[in-house]
Formats: structure tokens, C-alpha cells, sequence
């Protein structure tokens, strides 16, 4: 396919939020027409952003794909390094938890930062238009059609070569795909919601520790505060929608913060935490799979539309954006064959995506409760330490996702055979310990030395699965189970 060729080609990005325009820049650079329709105004000139939430953790694979649009350097320098997790116990006790090596760390980014600095980017290229209060009424794939709604309130079609749906957990493209036949698709609504409050700035600075992801962990529920460059803290309490619908005067409240998180009170101040839980209303959070991601050679789905994913993994914009650079390296690879392309992105990144979905439930119930666990944070350690001394061999789930590109389903089954060396490694060591417990009983001139000789028995296998599964055993097993299995 020559460059006269390739500059005939029409693609339509349905959707001008995140993925949407780094998708508009990959796809300008290789000289398509590019149009981008987005439903909302333009976020660089409204009074308010609406959307969700404020905070992102850009992580290797986002930065990597912002690499490639020369976008990285930008970006990284108006994040804030986050080293690790601090968490903070019911007693105000709090402890930290590295993600990495000293080098490795996330960044809390401004969601409407980000988007603005993309827009900023897209409109670089000639061959881009941004469309904006353009609502997609229809999509027709098979004929390369699709229907605008604009200002004018005049529908209006649109022909293409390539439509791309970037368009969020609910696209309106998805919703088309899905009359298709042989489209599958599934979608989960968690009993959890979010609301986000604020930890404003103190005497000019942070109110805690800036460069952490600070968690409230409590079992069932917890809520987390990242930092912004303005100096306060986004925080997000996540929860079961019954508990929220407890909370019902300032009272309660405030009464239920003293009770669970304390130290955060004085933090957020009381008449701000009375006032700003009532601003909105809990958010509800929604987990969507699909395949495929394409329909022949003229639609793909990429980001949200194609896998809406909860947010417990820091994942979200992390993956969507590697969807877009996986893609453009396909394109490399089969030199703009739309054709060839397609089919190829969904067989290769399907596994990854819904891989990545079902390890973010699972990070769910690591950060509210595992986190508690003495024995998880020992665990991690011997994580930690078996990465350095062997740091090709055995890789922590947690910097496979995050600090490399190693697919998402191929880090699940390496995670799988990792926590079984280690769970038979534990095992093995606490049987030792068990044998010269019961060796010392033994000799204390028992008259029934065999009983003895059972209970450091029964105490390996307890310690055993204590350490594998060591709080909210059932609900984690069940999951890790599900990611096992891929």
C-alpha cells in the first residue's frame, strides 16, 4: 500500500476522550484522514469538566505508548511519583509497602490535564479534525457509514474507510457491534460504588506524605488519597451502595469517618466532609467484556468500549492506551493492511484485556483487606527478595503488570506458577519448624508423645493457608481461581 493510498483513507474516532485522541495521533501520524467525533464541548473552554474520576496512575505501558507520540517527557513532568502504598491502620499506625525497586513508581496524573494535553496534541496534525458536540446516532460498519448529530440538530452521514470505537463503557459503536452476529458480551455491575472528597493543602504543603498511594484498608471497604500538584489529595472511599445508603444526615457522616478513619478527619476538616458528601451521589462501577474488538476491516472497539474494567489494578487508561500502541505496532507489522490488521488485534489482545479485568477485581479485595495481613506484607517481602536475587526468574505480579509490557495474561500464568514455588516453599519451611517444635515436645517427658506429634501438623497446614490466602480467603480463592484457569 503506497502513501497516495494511505492518504485516501478515511477513519472516524468515535469518542475525544483519552484514548480516543492518543488513538487520533497514532493514526495521523501514519497520514490517514482522521475525524474525531466527541458527544461533549470542548473541555479546553468549559466552565466544568464532568466525567469521572479526577485522579489517573500512569504506569510503563500508558508512558510507553505516550512515548511513541513524543508525548512522554510532557506528561511525566506534571505527575507526581507515588513509591509506594502507605497504609494507614484503624489505630493511626501507618506502614509502608514499595510497589518496587527505589526506581520504580507510579504517577498520579490530572485526568482533565491529560485530556486537554492530548486535545493540545492532536490539533498539531493537519490531517485531524475535532468534531465536538457530535453525538454518533448510528453506526453502519458493512457500508462504512455513520450518522452525526451536531449543533445544528441536523443528522448528517459520514462515509469512512475505518471506524474506531473509543467511545467508553457504554459505546454507542459497541452497541451496534452487538446486533452482529456471534458478538459476545457481558457486563458486570460490582455491589461497590465511589465517591471522591479532599484533603486540602496545609500551611502551603501537603497534608501527608505526597509521594505514596495512601490506603484506608478496612475489609470490606477502604478509601485511598493520591496527591495533586496543587498540593491537596484526591481522596476516594469505595464501598458496598448499602453502606452509603446508611449515611443518610451529616451526623452519620461524621459519626462513621471517627469510627473507621479517623486520622483523616481532622485532615479533610469535618464541615467539608459534612458538606462534600452530599455534593453527588455514590458512583457505581462497571466491568464489560466483548469479542470480538473487531467487525471485518472497517470498525475495531479500543480502551473502555472494549473492556470497561474497575479501577483497583490503576490499569484503566494504562491499558486502553497500550491497546493503541499494540495496534500500531500491527499496522507496522502488516503495513497498513487494515484487512489483516484487525482480525490480528482482537485474536492478540483479547486474552490480555479480559485478563487484565478479572486481576483487577481481584486487587479489589488485596487492597481493602490483604493489606492488614502481617503475613501479606511477609509475603511480599519474600517476593521482593526473590526478585533480586533472581530478577529474570521470578518477576512480582505486581511489577509485571505495572513496570513492564509482559502481556497481561501471560503475567497471570506466571504469577500462578510463582505462588506455587513459594506456597510449596512455605510449606516446606514451616514443616521444619513444625518437626522442631515437635521433637522439643517429644523430649519434654510427654506420656502421650504422639499427640504432639499431630498438632505441628495441623499447625503447617493452617500456617500454609493463612499465608496463601490469608484474609477474605473464600472471596479472593474463588478469583484467583477464575485467572488461574486462563
Amino acid at each position: 500500500m503506497d502513501s497516495s493510498d494511505i492518504q485516501r483513507k478515511k477513519v472516524a474516532v468515535i469518542g475525544g476522550g483519552l484514548v480516543g485522541t492518543l488513538n487520533a495521533c497514532f493514526l495521523a501520524k501514519r497520514n490517514f484522514q482522521v475525524d474525531v467525533y466527541e458527544a461533549r464541548e470542548d473541555i479546553r473552554v468549559a466552565k466544568s469538566a464532568r466525567g469521572r474520576s479526577i485522579n489517573l496512575a500512569l504506569s510503563y505501558r500508558g508512558r510507553q505508548a505516550l512515548k511513541a507520540i513524543d508525548l512522554e517527557d510532557q506528561i511525566v513532568s506534571q505527575g507526581i511519583p507515588m513509591r509506594a502504598r502507605m497504609i494507614h491502620s484503624l489505630s493511626g499506625k501507618k506502614t509502608a509497602i514499595p510497589y518496587g525497586t527505589k526506581s520504580q513508581y507510579i504517577l498520579s496524573i490530572s485526568r482533565e490535564n491529560l485530556n486537554k494535553d492530548l486535545l493540545n496534541a492532536v490539533e498539531k496534525y493537519p490531517n485531524v479534525k475535532m468534531h465536538f458536540g457530535h453525538r454518533l446516532l448510528k453506526c453502519s460498519p458493512e457500508e462504512g457509514v455513520i450518522t452525526v448529530l451536531g449543533s445544528d440538530k441536523v443528522p448528517k452521514d459520514v462515509t469512512c474507510d475505518l471506524i474506531v470505537g473509543c467511545d467508553g463503557a457504554y459505546s454507542t459503536v459497541r452497541s451496534h457491534l452487538m446486533k452482529k452476529p456471534r458478538f459476545d458480551y457481558s457486563q458486570q455491575y460490582i455491589p461497590h460504588g465511589y465517591m471522591e472528597l479532599t484533603i486540602p493543602p496545609k500551611n502551603g504543603g501537603y497534608a501527608m506524605e505526597p509521594n505514596y498511594l495512601h490506603i484506608w484498608p478496612r475489609n470490606t471497604f477502604m478509601m485511598i488519597a493520591l496527591p495533586n500538584m496543587n498540593k491537596s489529595f484526591t481522596c476516594t472511599l469505595f464501598m458496598p451502595f448499602e453502606e452509603f445508603e446508611k449515611l443518610l444526615t451529616s451526623r452519620d457522616v461524621l459519626d462513621f469517618f471517627h469510627k473507621y478513619f479517623p486520622d483523616s478527619v481532622p485532615l479533610i476538616g469535618e464541615q467539608a466532609l459534612a458538606q462534600d458528601f452530599f455534593l453527588l451521589p455514590a458512583q457505581a462501577m462497571i466491568s464489560v467484556k466483548c469479542s470480538s474488538f473487531h467487525y471485518k476491516s472497517h470498525c475495531v472497539l479500543m480502551g473502555d468500549a472494549a473492556h470497561a474494567i474497575v479501577p483497583f489494578f490503576g490499569q484503566g487508561m494504562n491499558a486502553g492506551f497500550e491497546d493503541c500502541l499494540v495496534f500500531d505496532e500491527l499496522m507496522d507489522k502488516f503495513h497498513n493492511d487494515l484487512s489483516m490488521c484487525l482480525p490480528e488485534f482482537s485474536r492478540f489482545r483479547i486474552p490480555d484485556d479480559h485478563a487484565i479485568s478479572d486481576l483487577s477485581m481481584y486487587n479489589y479485595i488485596e487492597m481493602r483487606s490483604h493489606v492488614n495481613s502481617p503475613l501479606f506484607i511477609f509475603q511480599k517481602n519474600i517476593e521482593r527478595f526473590l526478585h533480586v536475587i533472581m530478577p529474570s526468574t521470578f518477576i512480582p505480579l505486581y511489577t509485571m503488570v505495572t513496570f513492564s509490557r509482559i502481556r497481561y495474561h501471560e503475567a497471570v500464568l506466571r504469577w500462578h506458577r510463582q505462588r506455587k514455588v513459594i506456597n510449596k516453599g512455605v510449606f516446606f519451611f514451616g514443616t521444619l519448624i513444625a518437626m522442631s517444635s515437635a521433637y522439643l515436645l517429644i523430649r519434654s517427658t510427654s506420656p502421650r508423645p504422639l499427640d504432639y506429634l499431630r498438632r505441628p501438623w495441623d499447625w503447617v497446614t493452617n500456617f500454609h493457608n493463612t499465608i496463601c490466602f490469608p484474609a477474605n480467603s473464600m472471596e479472593s480463592l474463588e478469583i484467583f481461581n477464575v485467572i488461574s484457569r486462563r
